[in-house]
Formats: C-alpha cells, sequence, structure tokens
C-alpha cells in the first residue's frame, strides 16, 4: 500500500519536471536569438543546449511503464534546475527584447502608470 503511494508520488513529481523542461524548451524555442545577446546572457544555442538535454533526461526518468523508480533521482533533479534557471532569470531579462511589433505588449498608450 505505501509502495504504490511512494510510487505514485514520484510519478508526479518526475512528470511536473518533465513537464517544466518542455514549457522552458518550448518558451526558448520562441525567442530570437539576438533577444539574449541584447540582455547580456548566454547565447541562444548554450541555452538549447542546456533545456534540450533536460528535457530528455526528464523524460528518460519518467517511471514508465512498469512504474518502477529505476533512474538517479539526482538527474532529474539537475534537470529542474537547469528549467528554473531558465524560466526564473534568463526568460525575464529577454522580455523587453522579446516583444513583437513597435508599440509593445499594452499598444500606443505604452505601460500602465496606475491610478484610475
Amino acid at each position: 500500500m505505501i509502495a504504490t503511494v511512494q510510487v505514485g508520488i514520484y510519478l508526479v513529481f518526475m512528470l511536473a519536471i518533465f513537464l517544466l523542461c518542455v514549457w522552458a524548451l518550448i518558451d526558448l524555442l520562441r525567442r530570437p536569438s539576438a533577444a539574449f545577446v541584447s540582455a547580456g546572457k548566454r547565447t541562444k544555442g548554450f541555452w538549447g543546449a542546456i533545456i534540450g538535454v533536460s528535457t530528455a533526461v526528464s523524460f528518460a526518468a519518467v517511471p514508465f511503464p512498469k512504474g518502477i523508480p529505476t533512474f538517479p533521482l539526482f538527474l532529474a533533479l539537475l534537470c529542474a534546475v537547469a528549467a528554473i534557471v531558465y524560466l526564473v532569470d534568463v526568460r525575464p531579462a529577454l522580455g523587453p527584447y522579446s516583444r513583437r511589433g513597435p508599440r509593445g505588449p499594452r499598444g500606443p498608450q505604452g505601460p500602465s502608470r496606475g491610478g484610475w
């Protein structure tokens, strides 16, 4: 009984790490290469390699079809760290350089000044 619950928790945890890596990879592929250089971050190729390998490793860590965890947990945790670093540090820095159109995300009035 307890072993089944543990395997279920492990499965959910590994799926969450895999989905986090997929989210980071999709976001990375949508960003222009020039935005990375303009933001002062590493190149898109560097982050593509890191996040691509992390996505592949996290996919391999999902315990299908047996449901028995056989993959080293620390590798999956390293994949999560790579995706989190990209999503928390690099992605916000790329935001101002990745906007589409000359007016930015809010249209002709520019950023909100607050108030009523």
